[in-house]
């Protein structure tokens, strides 16, 4: 997929309009601004859980290439984000680099998908830039990497882990804040009653790390929560999977400053490594507390494996920084 492609076709807007305080707002917004460089624009504003996977994997299985859409645009927070990339790998050409291209707009609370795309930009000096506009930064289409867990079939975006920030998934629906703010109470409320877990990481089948552990994050973005750099060395579009295991040496209440700019990576028992497929393992004997992309997974098993996806995802970014 070239940039003049995505530029000569229509384009399609998924919107939540449930997705933070800004995504109802800024629709008209940006069909405005598409209809100034784009041929066409189709809008659809999603209506429920798993509409926007649906819309997004029939879109990009049209048949021909001139009814295919070259551009779909993802309106809302990551779980919308989430939801479209889900429908444009499930379905499309064999080929991934003949699918619609993503781009996402953020309108949610944490946004991570797009600080990984990015960073600090803007969205409207990001659409700038891929309308072609002069002294901003140039766009890129990059084949970002995806990944499965391989004991549901799910598909993993913005990352997965273990302990800590699970258990933190469990506090939040108490809390009555939204975004961040939310996360970052969430995580501190865990944090202080959390006892580690006796863990096991293997990357490509050699053990990493083996004894009390606070988590395991596996991805993926840099960031988790739109503000946690739980993985700092991360590229999206270098076909590995990397993954950050903090053990219990650090005080869980301590995470999450450590991690806020990458300083937990210098503490004693912190161990970071990349390999193509990742299993986290409860070897105490209990259920594992495990979630991806913001979704607890039911307490069922007591090891998970996450498997790269390489090159599958055709994602407008910027093209002068790295994508993580």
């Amino acid at each position: 997929m070239l940039l003049g492609h995505v530029r000569r076709t229509p384009a399609l807007i998924i919107a939540n309009p449930k997705a933070g305080t800004d995504s109802f707002r800024l629709v008209p917004e940006l069909i405005d601004r598409c209809a100034r460089f784009l041929p066409g624009v189709e809008v659809h504003r999603t209506t429920g859980p798993g509409d926007a996977t649906a819309v997004a994997r029939a879109a990009a299985s049209r048949s021909g290439a001139h009814d295919r859409p070259g551009l779909i645009f993802a309106v809302g927070g990551d779980g919308t984000v989430r939801e479209v990339v889900e429908g444009l790998a499930a379905a499309g050409p064999a080929d991934p680099a003949e699918r619609p291209a993503l781009m996402v707009v953020p309108a949610g609370t944490g946004n991570s998908n797009y600080l990984a795309q990015w960073g600090d930009l803007p969205w409207r000096d990001a659409l700038d830039a891929l309308a072609g506009t002069v002294g901003g930064p140039e766009p890129e289409i990059r084949m970002l990497d995806l990944c499965r867990l391989t004991e549901t079939g799910a598909l993993v975006l913005l990352g997965a882990c273990s302990g800590l920030i699970a258990q933190a998934l469990v506090f939040a629906r108490d809390i009555p804040l939204t975004g961040r703010p939310r996360y970052r109470a969430a995580l501190a409320q865990a944090a202080a009653v959390f006892r580690p877990y006796l863990g096991r990481v293997e990357v490509d089948g050699a053990v990493v790390h083996e004894g009390p552990t606070v988590l395991a994050n596996i991805g993926g973005g840099r960031y988790r929560g739109g503000q946690y750099q739980v993985l700092p060395h991360s590229f999206l579009d270098d076909g590995l999977l990397d993954v950050c295991v903090i053990g219990a040496e650090t005080d869980p209440q301590d995470v999450p400053e450590l991690t806020r700019d990458g300083g937990h990576l210098d503490r004693p028992g912190v161990v970071y490594a990349r390999g193509r497929r990742i299993t986290v393992s409860d070897i105490g004997g209990e259920p594992m507390w495990f979630e991806h992309d913001g979704e607890l997974l039911p307490r069922e098993h007591p090891a998970v494996t996450l498997e790269i996806m390489p090159g599958v995802l055709p994602t407008v970014c910027r093209g002068d920084r790295p994508v993580g």
